[in-house]
């Protein structure tokens, strides 16, 4: 069995099985597949063996295509900024990370967003190449998110979320909804939409299930809890907004919003609150608490 090549500062390297086609070389074909990287900045990669093989042979200008060669390089971002937020590490074993997570911070890389992600700053915290998120948060999104440490048990605890065995609740700031008899379940059919990372409701059998409650309300804002029985992308994004509530500096829903890189100023009232379940290997409860507060609006009170 061959071996991935290892992280470097906290980054995996990402795969591709070349196809069948023309190209001379690995270099041609890699300038092809992937037309927004300059042909300068894949070959000053190779050079400092930032593209590899399955083997871990680095890979040259010169390496001659062949079909089905899996070929390893390491995404980068030229200038990437640091996000001015830091992650708070709240329980650490040989098997678990729980991990509370500042807005605007990825998960992991996506995008622009390459080394600063809260999974490689924490391989480069723990010297763990083998953490792994076992659920995701949106990058908007602050709260708690779990981190398995050890391939021998990932599994045991990836089986929690795929089988319903912990309760996630969160907290959001949205709207009043002073005609909702609450507590209420919100359930719909929520699919891919246009374009692909917004998520739509559409008639149909519903796939997705959110219990909502309120905790304080202001004169405009309320605070609410919000239970996702089911786990759809967006989920209670998309409930929120679908109940005409959207919650407060949502610029996906219900409608898209530029916001420009580098602007910090209105992060999404949502946050990952509390987490429980009964741990898969020692049979005891654990539950987690988020130490984020949703900052309120001005006619907000308590």
């Amino acid at each position: 069995m061959r071996n991935r090549p290892p992280n470097i500062d906290g980054l995996a390297a990402s795969t591709l099985q070349l196809p069948t086609g023309a190209w001379l070389t690995v270099l041609d074909c890699l300038c092809e597949r992937f037309s927004s990287v300059p042909r300068a900045q894949w070959v000053e990669r190779m050079a400092r063996d930032r593209v590899v093989d399955s083997d871990g042979r680095s890979l040259t200008p010169e390496t001659p295509y062949r079909v089905g060669l899996e070929v390893h390089y390491y995404r980068e971002v030229p200038d990437e900024a640091p996000i001015p937020f830091d992650e708070v590490v709240l329980h650490e074993d040989p098997d678990l990370l729980v991990v509370d997570k500042p807005h605007f911070l990825p998960v992991t890389p996506a995008g622009a967003h390459v080394h600063e992600t809260l999974l490689g700053r924490l391989i480069r915290r723990t010297g763990n190449d083998a953490l792994a998120p076992l659920h995701r948060i949106d990058r908007d999104t602050a709260g708690l998110v779990l981190f398995s440490a050890n391939p021998g048990s990932r599994a045991r605890y990836q089986a929690l979320f795929r089988e319903r065995r912990i309760n996630k609740s969160y907290e959001a700031i949205a709207a009043a909804l002073p005609d909702v008899e609450f507590p209420c379940i919100r359930t719909s059919r929520i699919v891919t939409g246009d374009p692909f990372f917004r998520m739509q409701e559409i008639e149909g059998p519903a796939n997705s299930e959110t219990r909502i409650e309120v905790i304080e309300r202001g004169n405009e804002y309320w605070r609410y809890a919000l239970t996702p029985i089911t786990g759809r992308k967006h989920q209670l994004r998309v409930h929120m907004a679908a109940m005409g509530a959207p919650i407060a500096n949502d610029n996906v829903y219900p409608s898209l919003h530029h916001r420009e890189a580098g602007d910090y100023s209105a992060p999404l009232q949502l946050l990952a609150k509390h987490l429980t379940f009964i741990d898969p290997l020692s049979g005891v409860e654990r539950s987690y608490t988020s130490g984020f507060r949703l900052r309120g609006f001005p006619l907000f009170h308590a």
